[in-house]
Protein backbone atom coordinates (compact mmCIF):
# COMPACT_ATOMS: atom_id res chain seq x y z
CA UNK A 1 0.00 0.00 0.00
CA UNK A 2 2.50 2.67 0.56
CA UNK A 3 3.80 2.05 -2.90
CA UNK A 4 0.58 3.09 -4.28
CA UNK A 5 0.39 6.45 -1.97
CA UNK A 6 4.07 7.05 -2.67
CA UNK A 7 3.57 6.95 -6.52
CA UNK A 8 -0.08 9.06 -5.84
CA UNK A 9 2.60 11.73 -4.40
CA UNK A 10 4.86 11.91 -6.38
CA UNK A 11 2.73 12.09 -9.39
CA UNK A 12 0.89 14.81 -7.43
CA UNK A 13 4.31 16.85 -6.86
CA UNK A 14 5.16 16.27 -10.61
CA UNK A 15 1.52 17.62 -11.55
CA UNK A 16 1.84 20.64 -9.25
CA UNK A 17 5.80 21.41 -10.66
CA UNK A 18 4.09 21.48 -14.07
CA UNK A 19 0.79 23.72 -13.31
CA UNK A 20 3.62 25.97 -11.90
CA UNK A 21 5.82 26.07 -14.62
CA UNK A 22 2.93 26.46 -16.76
CA UNK A 23 1.93 29.51 -14.44
CA UNK A 24 5.07 31.32 -14.93
CA UNK A 25 5.27 30.61 -18.59
CA UNK A 26 2.12 33.36 -18.77
CA UNK A 27 2.97 35.76 -16.24
CA UNK A 28 5.93 36.16 -18.65
CA UNK A 29 4.12 36.21 -21.70
CA UNK A 30 1.81 38.62 -20.05
CA UNK A 31 4.53 40.85 -18.66
CA UNK A 32 6.32 40.83 -22.77
CA UNK A 33 2.72 42.04 -23.94
CA UNK A 34 2.56 44.48 -21.48
CA UNK A 35 6.17 46.04 -22.10
CA UNK A 36 5.13 45.84 -26.18
CA UNK A 37 2.12 48.03 -25.38
CA UNK A 38 4.07 50.32 -23.56
CA UNK A 39 6.57 50.64 -26.19
CA UNK A 40 4.42 51.13 -28.90
CA UNK A 41 2.51 53.80 -27.31
CA UNK A 42 5.48 55.25 -26.05
CA UNK A 43 6.93 55.23 -29.39
CA UNK A 44 3.39 56.72 -31.40
CA UNK A 45 3.29 59.54 -28.48
CA UNK A 46 6.64 60.55 -29.30
CA UNK A 47 5.84 60.48 -33.20
CA UNK A 48 2.41 62.81 -32.47
CA UNK A 49 4.83 65.16 -30.21
CA UNK A 50 7.06 65.91 -33.06
CA UNK A 51 4.16 66.73 -35.07
CA UNK A 52 2.80 69.98 -35.30
CA UNK A 53 -0.64 71.15 -33.64
CA UNK A 54 -3.37 71.33 -35.77
CA UNK A 55 -3.18 75.08 -35.10
CA UNK A 56 0.44 75.12 -36.31
CA UNK A 57 -0.41 73.25 -39.29
CA UNK A 58 -2.48 76.17 -41.45
CA UNK A 59 1.15 78.22 -41.43
CA UNK A 60 3.37 75.56 -42.76
CA UNK A 61 4.49 76.26 -46.34
CA UNK A 62 3.05 73.29 -48.82
CA UNK A 63 6.42 72.00 -49.08
CA UNK A 64 5.97 70.48 -45.89
CA UNK A 65 3.46 67.41 -46.89
CA UNK A 66 5.76 64.82 -48.30
CA UNK A 67 4.99 63.66 -51.42
CA UNK A 68 4.62 59.40 -52.32
CA UNK A 69 8.39 59.26 -51.96
CA UNK A 70 8.34 60.78 -48.80
CA UNK A 71 9.85 63.79 -50.01
CA UNK A 72 8.77 67.21 -49.88
CA UNK A 73 6.74 68.29 -52.94
CA UNK A 74 5.96 71.88 -53.92
CA UNK A 75 1.71 71.77 -54.40
CA UNK A 76 0.86 73.07 -57.65
CA UNK A 77 -2.57 71.51 -57.45
CA UNK A 78 -5.52 70.37 -54.99
CA UNK A 79 -4.35 66.83 -53.84
CA UNK A 80 -5.65 63.68 -52.86
CA UNK A 81 -3.15 61.13 -51.12
CA UNK A 82 -4.81 57.48 -50.85
CA UNK A 83 -2.08 55.77 -47.87
CA UNK A 84 -2.91 51.84 -48.18
CA UNK A 85 -1.20 48.74 -49.12
CA UNK A 86 -1.07 46.95 -52.18
CA UNK A 87 -1.81 43.72 -50.61
CA UNK A 88 -5.09 45.26 -48.44
CA UNK A 89 -8.39 44.12 -50.17
CA UNK A 90 -10.11 47.63 -50.14
CA UNK A 91 -7.02 49.17 -50.76
CA UNK A 92 -7.39 47.11 -54.12
CA UNK A 93 -10.32 48.07 -54.49
CA UNK A 94 -9.26 51.76 -54.58
CA UNK A 95 -6.37 50.99 -57.08
CA UNK A 96 -8.08 51.12 -60.28
CA UNK A 97 -10.25 54.48 -59.20
CA UNK A 98 -7.09 56.25 -58.12
CA UNK A 99 -6.11 55.18 -61.72
CA UNK A 100 -8.85 56.50 -63.39
CA UNK A 101 -8.89 59.95 -61.37
CA UNK A 102 -4.98 60.05 -62.28
CA UNK A 103 -5.88 60.30 -65.78
CA UNK A 104 -8.93 61.53 -66.06
CA UNK A 105 -8.24 64.83 -63.73
CA UNK A 106 -4.85 65.11 -64.66
CA UNK A 107 -4.56 69.18 -63.92
CA UNK A 108 -7.05 69.69 -61.94
CA UNK A 109 -5.76 67.54 -58.89
CA UNK A 110 -3.39 65.21 -58.30
CA UNK A 111 -3.21 61.46 -56.49
CA UNK A 112 -0.66 60.30 -54.99
CA UNK A 113 -0.47 56.68 -53.05
CA UNK A 114 1.86 55.69 -50.76
CA UNK A 115 1.97 51.98 -49.38
CA UNK A 116 2.51 52.08 -45.86
CA UNK A 117 2.71 48.43 -45.36
CA UNK A 118 6.00 48.72 -47.52
CA UNK A 119 6.59 52.30 -46.02
CA UNK A 120 5.42 52.41 -41.99
CA UNK A 121 7.30 55.37 -41.32
CA UNK A 122 5.01 56.81 -44.18
CA UNK A 123 1.95 55.87 -42.20
CA UNK A 124 3.41 57.05 -38.57
CA UNK A 125 4.12 60.67 -39.87
CA UNK A 126 0.79 60.97 -41.52
CA UNK A 127 -1.31 59.36 -38.25
CA UNK A 128 -2.51 56.43 -40.57
CA UNK A 129 -4.90 54.79 -37.97
CA UNK A 130 -7.25 52.37 -40.97
CA UNK A 131 -6.26 51.52 -44.38
CA UNK A 132 -6.97 53.10 -46.80
CA UNK A 133 -7.14 56.32 -45.69
CA UNK A 134 -7.48 59.39 -48.24
CA UNK A 135 -6.47 63.07 -47.24
CA UNK A 136 -7.50 65.74 -49.49
CA UNK A 137 -5.09 69.05 -49.69
CA UNK A 138 -5.86 72.50 -50.96
CA UNK A 139 -3.06 73.87 -53.14
CA UNK A 140 -1.22 75.83 -50.98
CA UNK A 141 -0.74 72.08 -48.82
CA UNK A 142 -3.26 72.20 -45.73
CA UNK A 143 -5.35 69.07 -45.57
CA UNK A 144 -9.09 69.95 -46.09
CA UNK A 145 -10.47 66.58 -45.51
CA UNK A 146 -9.25 62.77 -43.92
CA UNK A 147 -11.59 59.59 -44.88
CA UNK A 148 -10.95 56.35 -43.58
CA UNK A 149 -11.95 52.96 -45.76
CA UNK A 150 -12.90 52.50 -48.87
CA UNK A 151 -14.30 55.79 -50.87
CA UNK A 152 -15.76 55.93 -54.18
CA UNK A 153 -14.87 57.42 -57.22
CA UNK A 154 -18.30 59.37 -57.39
CA UNK A 155 -17.52 59.85 -53.45
CA UNK A 156 -14.47 61.39 -54.24
CA UNK A 157 -15.62 63.15 -56.71
CA UNK A 158 -18.34 64.68 -54.51
CA UNK A 159 -15.97 65.51 -51.47
CA UNK A 160 -13.96 67.81 -53.84
CA UNK A 161 -16.76 69.21 -55.25
CA UNK A 162 -17.52 70.19 -51.25
CA UNK A 163 -14.20 71.29 -51.14
CA UNK A 164 -14.33 73.64 -53.86
CA UNK A 165 -12.18 72.22 -56.10
CA UNK A 166 -13.82 72.16 -59.74
CA UNK A 167 -13.72 68.74 -61.24
CA UNK A 168 -16.61 69.38 -64.30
Amino acid sequence: MEDVSSRGRKHSGFRNRVLIIIGLMIVAAAVFVVKQQRQVSTSSQESMEDRPEESDRSEQPATENPGPSGQPKPAVLPRLVDLGADKCVPCKMMAPILEQLKEEYKGRFEVDFIDVWKDPAAGRSWRIRVIPTQIFFDRPGEELYRHEGFFSKEDILKKWKELGVDVE
